[in-house]
């Protein structure tokens, strides 16, 4: 029994990683997850860094504090101090824990705000791509490369393929190049979205009437799934977010491909097969 339930969850994390049809290497929610997925992103790498710091940070002051207080438990206890000191204020200790939080907020405050203006927008977007939020589905526009657009449906439970993964995989995916700096404009046409790739460091409000703007580097090829992260409405569970990252050879000739496939506004239900990711 405990080796059929190894072989089952080794099978899912398996799945999780190649992704359909064998994909290279990419990242998804695994089994009893508990940390990051692995970053696949400069951003993403940064956002890493500054946890760690905090852990760091966090664990020290948690630390000290929890010393602090069976030092005085102790020291202080009745039986060891019966009768109580009359002093009420110490300069010295009064000044130290006010400048010692503030320094301290202000080593996480630097990190943490030179991190918000990078992944912000980038000055130098080698693509451009448009996401937006529908109930309950994304819809991408590709400006730079023909001004194509397509829809990104969750593929149903009965249409699930071998090593798809349920509730993640799209029936298409977006499409980018590894070593690109990808500007993201996102937005909604009818309730508050919010398109997020956790691999990616990633989460940005899709808000109808407005137009949000991030960016991303990707740096490893793979396929990479994310959710909305919005409560949307009914269906908000089952709005995912595909991602292929290819390399810029083979994107180019997706967009070929793309291009004749969705420029006209043709039929869209059946998924655009990508030979980025087909060795």
């Amino acid at each position: 029994m405990r080796h059929s339930i190894g072989v089952m969850r080794a099978g899912i994390a398996a799945a999780a990683v190649m992704g359909p049809a064998g994909s290279a290497a990419g990242a998804a929610p695994e089994p009893w997850q508990m940390g990051f997925q692995p970053a696949a992103t400069l951003t993403m790498e940064r956002v890493v860094g500054l946890h760690d710091l905090l852990m760091i940070i966090i664990t020290c002051v948690s630390v000290f504090v929890l010393l602090l207080l069976i030092y005085v438990m102790v020291r202080f206890n009745e039986r060891r101090h019966p009768t109580p000191t009359t002093n009420t204020h110490n300069t010295v200790l009064e000044v130290a824990w006010t400048v010692v939080p503030v320094v301290i907020l202000m080593v996480i405050a630097i990190p943490s705000f030179r991190l918000l203006y990078y992944a912000d927008r980038t000055a130098e977007p080698d693509l451009t791509i448009k996401a937006i939020g529908h109930q309950w589905y994304w819809s991408y526009e590709y400006p730079d490369n023909g001004n194509f657009t397509f829809d990104a449906n969750m593929v149903p439970d009965a249409e699930i393929a071998p090593g798809q993964l349920r509730l993640l995989e799209t029936d298409n995916r977006l499409v980018v190049p590894v070593g690109a700096n990808v500007r993201l404009l996102v937005t909604a046409d009818d309730v508050l979205h919010a398109w997020a790739m956790p691999a990616f460091g990633v989460k940005l409000d899709a808000v109808p009437g407005r137009i949000n703007e991030t960016w991303f580097h990707v740096t490893k090829e793979g396929t990479y799934f994310g959710q909305c992260s919005e409560l949307c409405g009914v269906n908000h569970a089952f709005m995912p977010i595909a991602v292929d990252a290819v390399s810029k050879e083979k994107f180019t000739a997706w967009v070929a491909e793309a291009q004749a496939k969705y420029a006209g506004g043709g039929d869209q239900a059946a998924p655009l097969a990508v030979a980025a990711t087909a060795e």
